[in-house]
């Protein structure tokens, strides 16, 4: 690693976010989809969902927002592949860079951009009538948790972006990430659903994130869950960067 990883990395960071900050439809179109499911589940949906006395906006928010950081992340991995292609990574191999701080540039990128969609997000729930007893600690682990969340899926987008032989491979291995929380405790109870599904519902990642969010939301304990949903970020987000890295290597041996 060079030693001047962390200018490198500034100076990559700030191509990357000029690329995104011309281009904001990506931001607003990021958050336009969680925004159309949150109206669409409150509005239509919501009166038929039993989740025991609290609101539907505040039940379900929680998952509306890992949604909105699984859509963000597919234009990390558009974003890459199209310096893939255009030869912008084997100029980069020519330069007295440090190789990791081109990947660290498109992951730091993501987090700048899916923050200012989550914001967008959050922005909507409070008109729509989402209100929080939580207190500004709870806030900050709130936002802890999001941008940890944000990072582990970025570097899986990484992966794709290096891998993708279309920009249409690129950008789809979003789906099932953005599928993951309807299969969850993030829009309905897991115990109203069958057996397997339930079992599976209640052990998968999101689960765990998504109830830790909401129990901070509304100011209550989050035992266990939250050490849960730590581990399964962080180890999402340490296998994922080795993975990214080899895959980083072999492409631009």
């Amino acid at each position: 690693m060079s030693t001047y990883f962390f200018g490198d990395t500034a100076a990559l960071t700030g191509r990357t976010l000029r690329h995104v900050t011309r281009s904001m439809d990506t931001i607003i179109t990021t958050a336009v989809m969680p925004i159309a499911m949150m109206l669409m589940f409150v509005y239509v949906f919501g009166g038929a969902i039993e989740t025991g006395g609290v609101r539907y906006v505040d039940y379900m928010l929680p998952g509306i927002l890992l949604i909105t950081i699984a859509s963000g992340i597919s234009y990390t991995a558009f974003r890459l592949f199209t310096d893939m292609k255009s030869g912008m990574f084997q100029r980069f191999q020519s330069m007295p860079i440090a190789r990791s701080g081109v990947l660290w540039a498109h992951t730091l990128t993501s987090l700048v951009a899916n923050t200012i969609s989550l914001v967008i997000v959050v922005g909507v729930a409070l008109l729509m009538g989402f209100r929080s007893g939580a207190g500004l600690p709870a806030w900050l682990a709130v936002a802890g948790i999001l941008l940890l969340f944000t990072v582990a899926l970025t570097w899986i987008a990484v992966i794709a972006g290096l891998s993708a032989g279309s920009v249409e491979g690129a950008s789809a291995f979003s789906y099932p990430l953005i599928f993951l929380p309807f299969v969850s405790s993030a829009f309905v109870p897991t115990e109203t659903m069958p057996g397997p599904v339930g079992w599976f519902a209640e052990h998968q990642p999101v689960t765990s994130i998504v109830d830790t969010i909401r129990d901070l939301f509304a100011g209550r304990p989050v035992g266990d869950d939250i050490w849960i949903a730590l581990a399964w970020c962080a180890g999402i987000l340490v296998v994922a960067y080795v993975l990214a890295m080899a895959t980083y290597r072999r492409k631009t041996a």
